[in-house]
């Protein structure tokens, strides 16, 4: 079983903000194994699939980033799984706009909703899939910047990441070595 959780804000509002991009991309790996979110369950919104005979669940905590990490402990919970299961996706402001950077764990960097999926479940041993935010042409502060909408002339290079980062999660979901990953994808 893998668990692949999307972080960001539940609201419309926050819909195309540098935030979602989490979401935006759990979103695709939906699309991808054709399943929808239809369920509510552990303070997120789930889907089910199966990938090479694995169960997979889908997830968009509807916690606020802040709080993500209760429902990511929630779900490990309901469904018996470990650290191990899990692969959370995410927007990284460390990393240039447009890259895709996996790791198998780390440190949560100045990201808030990892903080709070850390400190839950107690360890920073999971996979993880960044997307990156950062535009060095633009200096405002983090917070303000994160809950910003996507530049339209932007908006394109974003869903490319988040296509590929989603490509990521289903690669790793479906058994290939998260270092074979981390090759093809990390840029």
């Amino acid at each position: 079983m893998k668990i692949i959780v999307g972080l960001g804000n539940p609201e419309e509002k926050y819909l195309k903000t540098f935030h979602n991009m989490g979401y935006i991309a759990v979103g695709d790996v939906a699309a991808k194994l054709d399943v929808k979110f239809k369920k509510k369950e552990c303070e997120a919104y789930t889907a089910e699939a199966n990938v090479s005979g694995e169960k997979i669940i889908l997830a968009r905590p509807v916690t606020y980033m802040n709080n993500s990490g209760r429902a990511v402990k929630q779900l490990l919970a309901k469904y018996r799984a470990s650290a191990e299961d899990l692969i959370i996706l995410y927007d990284d402001y460390d990393i240039p706009k447009g890259a895709v950077r996996i790791r198998p764990s780390g440190s949560a960097g100045t990201h808030n909703g990892m903080r709070s999926v850390i400190a839950e479940i107690g360890t920073s041993a999971f996979t993880r899939i960044r997307i990156g935010i950062r535009d060095p042409e633009i200096n405002i502060p983090i917070i303000n910047y994160v809950l910003a909408e996507v530049r339209k002339e932007d908006y394109e290079l974003f869903i490319s990441a988040c296509g590929r980062a989603a490509d990521a999660a289903i690669a790793i979901a479906s058994g290939e070595p998260v270092e074979l990953v981390m090759t093809k994808y990390n840029g």
